[in-house]
């Protein structure tokens, strides 16, 4: 098909003491000091000293660090003063951890499971015992099912390198919730429209004017866009955002579409019949570079302002008006592309709205709008290219190419996991889980769960034990972002006037890891020799790993540990030059309005809106975000953060609230539309700034694992209510806000006003 080239080079590049007793009371005595030291000792910090090349992973935004250590102890984090992405800041995220570092809970010792997968008894085992463990039944598995037989759930940097030995070995199942929970639809829409992925490339501090729909800029916290973000409201942009919640990017806003959620597809077909009725588009970039304008112009000339305001049940002046800012300030406006995109299940085609909405108003490559920003290069590490006698891509593809033609990278985790369950197409009989809580990523639990007890080995990989680790027959103690090398962060700083700047910033440790915490490099090399390749493998350590990545620009970690762990060179610009030309990946080298592509696979060419399901009545809908001091379940075990916010809060309406009698601060349980319940409660916030027909809380909380001690039945999981499964056409990922819910108080049902 014709999207075949430009998919799969995004694809190739995507690329205990005694048994039975609590994990969190399997602990050396040594631990007892740390778990109660106060976290800086008495004194000053003159005995303190510095140690550089950090580089964050409580989010995934990265920002480089320094450590203050006495001893051997880390005592402080700071941002790297020599940094031109984050500077001297960090986040309360970034600050707290050292709170994970020295989480008592945290797990310490390799670990095999006596009792039954889900209601785990821990037993402290050898890492020799551990690995050959893990190697003969990975092993038995291939033998006996072949490498289709292994699947592996995977997230965040330390899970490169193992990912990389499972691809030698010629694993096909493959899944990680960044594509399929969070961003697919974002970067495989926009590469099908614009020809590049833009991530969240956009010139914020420039720009005369901003669009963010549904962005939670202010509360994902990731640093330097927040910066990024704030520098454009000071230098006077006009802010519009598309949210049916007040969320912290709405407080800033000029204008507040408080849209209904589902329609946002709607809204954007709307701003660009308007914009094409008055003849207020960038005439001049459309002409040269875009491909489809007349199709796309009868396409949404049905969205008149009067139906489009029905549709998505807002005033019809705010079309007219955001529609006219746009025009008035383009080409410099950021129309922001997002990130976390998993929606409604109509998400692809919004995104491609969005996409087409940049178009018409020009605003690529220029200040204020969608840049394509010029990084230093990295190095990749492959492990031998072997033959197996079936191609795991060509497999994967044979599988999930027809039905998902414009998926992202790995398989549709709901799919895999019902091959799971079912053994058809093929038995999948071995789990590896590497640095995911897939019990709080992937939709209906339940079904999670089941997979993984049909499973005849599970391994998981993990720096804490989420609720994920109860599932693992072997669960192994991974060094911390603090403790091991890895990723290799990499940024461009550029400003109207200023000299670009290129950094790249390898992550160091800033102190040595505690009890039998290992690296992932380690790790995968001890696995590979037990199951006969050692004589294959690329490395030995992982700084030969790092260093490997950094080889591609002449540089090495000897040369970065001298450079305070940044090294900085200068950059170009961004923005064309006069007399340069934009160029497209697409396949008509130009930007695709009306994509071929998807007429050949029989989805909509040109972006389309489907309704999505009302509530049910007494219902609403439960939408989720995020929280500026917590990162999903991955910090919800950290003492400071929780402290901040121990729990999610229920955003309800004031004025349903009053008819439902309930008040600020009341303590409440959700019931879906399936009669599924909430394990945990939540304080109610009642408040105007959220539509009447949904309900809101931030995601990641009530963790399950009662190892997690500071995080166990705080607060809603709102994952524990996504049962409903509506897998979207063109990518193969669910929807995440397509499930209603109604409130428990006191053990009575109330139902939400209409």
């Amino acid at each position: 098909m014709a999207m075949n080239l430009t998919r799969r080079n995004f694809l190739k590049t995507a690329s205990i003491a005694a048994a039975g007793i609590p994990l969190s009371k399997v602990v050396a005595k040594a631990e007892t000091g740390i778990a109660k030291a106060p976290l800086i000792p008495p004194g000053t910090f003159k005995d303190t000293k510095t140690v550089t090349g950090g580089v964050c992973e409580m989010c995934f935004w990265r920002c480089q660090l320094v450590g203050k250590v006495r001893g051997d102890r880390l005592v402080k984090l700071e941002g790297n003063p020599k940094s031109i992405d984050n500077g001297r800041n960090l986040c309360a995220r970034g600050n707290s951890g050292i709170k994970l570092v020295y989480d008592p809970d945290r797990l310490k010792y390799p670990m095999k499971n006596i009792g039954k997968r889900g209601a785990p008894k821990w037993q402290k085992i050898s890492w020799d015992e551990a690995l050959n463990i893990c190697a003969k039944k990975l092993q038995a598995t291939i033998d006996t099912y072949g490498p289709k037989g292994i699947a592996i759930w995977y997230h965040g940097a330390s899970s490169h390198y193992p990912n990389a030995y499972f691809d030698y070995l010629g694993v096909p199942n493959k899944y990680e919730p960044a594509f399929y929970q969070c961003r697919g639809q974002t970067a495989m829409a926009m590469m099908q429209t614009l020809g590049f992925v833009p991530n969240e490339d956009v010139d914020m501090p420039n720009s005369k004017a901003m669009l963010l729909v549904g962005c939670h800029i202010g509360e994902n916290i990731h640093l330097s866009h927040v910066k990024n973000f704030v520098r454009g409201v000071e230098n006077g942009s006009k802010v519009v955002v598309v949210d049916p919640r007040f969320s912290a990017a709405a407080a800033k806003a000029h204008i507040w579409v408080k849209i209904k959620p589902g329609t946002d597809t709607a809204f954007l077909l709307g701003l660009m019949n308007y914009m094409f009725d008055k003849d207020i588009y960038n005439k001049t970039f459309v002409k040269k570079y875009c491909l489809g304008l007349k199709r796309l112009k009868k396409h949404v000339a049905e969205w008149t302002v009067e139906k489009t305001a029905k549709e998505c049940d807002i005033p019809a002046n705010q079309i007219v008006e955001v529609a006219e800012l746009l025009a008035e300030n383009a080409p410099h406006v950021s129309v922001h592309p997002g990130r976390h995109a998993a929606w409604y299940g109509n998400d692809f085609q919004r995104v491609r709205a969005n996409a087409c909405l940049t178009a018409i108003l020009g605003a690529m490559d220029c200040p204020g709008g969608i840049l394509r920003i010029k990084r230093m290069s990295i190095g990749h590490v492959h492990w031998p290219e072997v033959e197996h006698d079936e191609d795991p891509e060509e497999f994967a593809l044979a599988e999930f190419e027809e039905k998902y033609p414009f998926r992202p990278p790995g398989t549709p985790p709901e799919m895999m996991r019902d091959t799971m369950i079912s053994g058809k197409p093929y038995p999948i009989k071995s789990m590896v889980i590497w640095g995911t809580n897939s019990i709080k990523t992937m939709p209906d639990q339940e079904k999670t769960m089941k997979a993984l007890a049909n499973m005849d080995f599970v391994m998981v990989s993990d720096v804490s034990p989420t609720d994920i680790t109860m599932w693992a027959d072997i669960l192994l103690p991974e060094a911390s972002y603090l403790e091991r090398y890895d990723h290799v962060e990499r940024g461009t700083q550029w400003d109207q006037g200023d000299t670009p700047k290129q950094f790249i910033a390898p992550r160091m440790p800033l102190i040595d890891p505690m009890f039998e915490r290992k690296d992932p490099v380690w790790v995968t090399n001890e696995l590979a020799k037990r199951m006969g390749h050692g004589k294959d493998i690329p490395l030995k350590t992982q700084e030969e790993f790092v260093d490997q990545l950094l080889k591609e620009d002449n540089l090495s970690l000897a040369k970065l540990r001298k450079l305070d762990g940044i090294y900085i060179q200068p950059g170009e610009s961004p923005y064309l030059k006069e007399g340069e030309e934009p160029e497209f990946a697409t396949d008509s080298g130009k930007i695709e309005l009306y994509s071929e592509a998807m007429e050949d696979e029989d989805f909509p060419p040109l972006p389309t809106y489907t309704p999505t399901e009302e509530p049910p009545k007494g219902f609403a809908r439960l939408i989720y975000g995020r929280s500026p001091v917590q990162t999903f379940n991955r910090t919800a075990n950290n003492a400071w953060l929780a402290r901040e916010m121990p729990e999610n809060p229920l955003w309800i309406n004031d004025e349903s609230a009053k008819k439902m009698g309930i008040k600020d601060g009341d303590r409440v349980f959700l019931e879906n539309q399936d009669g599924k319940r909430s394990t945990g409660s939540t304080v109610v916030k009642v408040t105007p700034g959220i539509r009447k027909d949904c309900l809101f809380i931030a995601h990641g909380y009530g963790t399950y694992n009662p190892a997690m001690s500071v995080g166990y039945h705080k607060g809603i999981d709102d994952n524990e209510l996504n049962t409903k499964i509506n897998r979207e056409g063109e990518t193969g990922i669910s929807g995440m806000r397509i499930n209603f819910v109604r409130i428990v108080k006191d053990g009575k049902v109330i139902n939400i006003p209409a």
